[in-house]
C-alpha cells in the first residue's frame, strides 16, 4: 500500500482551500443587495442596487460596495459610509447628508438630480442630457467636500461653503454658480445658457468663462445674483465671447492677468478689484447697481426637498428594508 507523504497531503489541502476561497470571493463579488424601504446603522457586506422606480432611506449604514440607484428611483441616505462608487441612472435621484463616498459619483444622463450636503465623495460628473428630457442638477452644500474633479454637461450647478480639491469643469450646464468655496484647481465655465456667479470663493488654478449666455459675475453688485463679497483667483482669469448679459467684477483679487475678449457689453471693472497681473482687452467702469436676488440661484434646492420628501413618504409606507 503506498502512503501519503505529509508535503502530499498538505499540497492537497492547499488545493481544496484555494478552490473554495475563490468560490467564496466569486459569490461574493457577485452579491448584490436590494434596498427598498429604510434601513438603519448595519454594514452591508456587498454592493447596494436601488430597483427601478422604488425608494431606498439609509441612516448611518455602511456600504462595503458600490451603490447603483436605477432609473426613476430615490436614495437618500444620512450618516453614511460607502467604500465604492455611486452610480444614479436617468430619472434617478441621490440625497446625501454627512455622508463618506470613497469613490466617485455619477449622474448618469437624464438623471434627476444630486444633492450633496455635508457630504465627502471622491469626484462627480454629471453627463450631458444627451436626448434626455430632464435637466439634471448637481446642489453641493455646506461643509461637503469633493476630493477630485467636478464635471457638469448640463443643469443647475451650485456649489456653496464647500471643498474641490480638483478642477471644476462644466459645458452647457444651465449655469454654475460658486458662493464661499475652495477649488484647489483649475475652473472652466463654458457655454453656460445663464451664466456664472463667483463670490466669496477662492481658486487655485486658472479661470476660464468662455461662451456663456445672461453674463458672468464675479464679486458683488452685478446683475445676476447678491452677495457679500469678491474672490480671490491665484492665476489668469480669461473672460470671452459673454452676451445677453452683464460682466460684472468687483471686489476681486487676481494675482495674474484679467484677460478680456469679445465680450458684449463690455466687461465691467471695478477699481475696487486687485488685478496684479494687469487687464488686457476692453473694459469699462461700472454702469448697474447690485443685484436685488438672494440666495441661490435657480430652483434644484426646491426641487430637491420635493424628491426627497416623495422619497421619504415611500420608504416610510414600505417598511424597513431587508439589509
Amino acid at each position: 500500500m503506498t502512503r501519503r507523504t505529509a508535503p502530499a497531503l498538505a499540497t492537497v489541502s492547499a488545493i481544496v482551500t484555494a478552490s473554495v476561497l475563490g468560490l467564496v470571493q466569486e459569490a461574493h463579488a457577485d452579491l448584490v443587495m436590494y434596498c427598498v424601504g429604510s434601513g438603519g446603522a448595519v454594514t452591508v457586506p456587498s454592493d447596494l442596487y436601488v430597483p427601478p422606480g422604488e425608494s431606498c432611506s439609509l441612516t448611518g449604514t455602511t456600504i462595503t460596495g458600490n451603490v447603483r440607484v436605477a432609473a426613476g428611483s430615490n436614495l437618500v441616505i444620512t450618516g453614511g459610509t460607502v467604500n465604492g462608487s455611486v452610480k444614479v441612472a436617468a430619472d434617478g435621484y441621490l440625497d446625501s447628508t454627512g455622508t463618506r463616498v470613497d469613490g466617485g459619483v455619477t449622474l448618469a444622463a437624464g438623471g434627476f438630480g444630486l444633492y450633496l450636503n455635508n457630504t465627502d465623495v471622491g469626484g462627480v460628473v454629471v453627463e450631458p442630457k444627451g436626448s434626455a428630457t430632464i435637466e439634471g442638477f448637481l446642489f453641493v452644500e455646506r461643509g461637503s467636500r469633493i476630493d477630485g474633479d467636478l464635471t457638469s454637461g448640463v443643469g443647475e450647478v451650485s456649489v456653496t461653503g464647500s471643498e474641490v480639491t480638483g478642477d471644476v469643469s462644466t459645458t452647457a450646464a444651465y449655469f454654475t454658480d460658486l458662493h464661499d468655496s475652495f477649488v484647489d484647481g483649475a475652473l472652466s465655465v463654458l457655454n453656460n445658457p445663464t451664466g456664472s456667479v463667483v463670490c466669496g470663493t477662492a481658486v487655485g488654478g486658472r479661470a476660464t468663462f468662455a461662451g456663456n449666455l445672461g453674463g458672468v459675475q464675479l464679486g458683488p453688485n452685478g446683475g445676476l445674483d447678491s452677495c457679500a463679497s469678491g474672490g480671490y483667483f491665484a492665476r489668469d482669469v480669461g473672460i470671452s465671447n459673454t452676451t445677453g448679459g452683464r460682466t460684472t467684477l468687483d471686489d476681486n483679487i487676481v494675482n495674474g492677468v484679467l484677460r478680456l475678449t469679445a465680450n458684449n457689453p463690455v466687461a465691467e471693472v471695478a477699481d475696487t478689484n486687485s488685478i496684479r497681473g494687469g487687464i488686457v482687452g476692453d473694459h469699462s467702469a461700472p454702469t448697474g447697481s447690485a443685484a436685488t436676488a438672494d440666495g441661490v440661484r435657480g430652483s434644484a434646492d426646491e426641487r430637491a426637498r420635493e424628491r426627497r420628501a416623495q422619497a421619504t413618504a415611500s420608504t416610510t409606507a414600505k417598511g424597513a428594508a431587508r439589509l
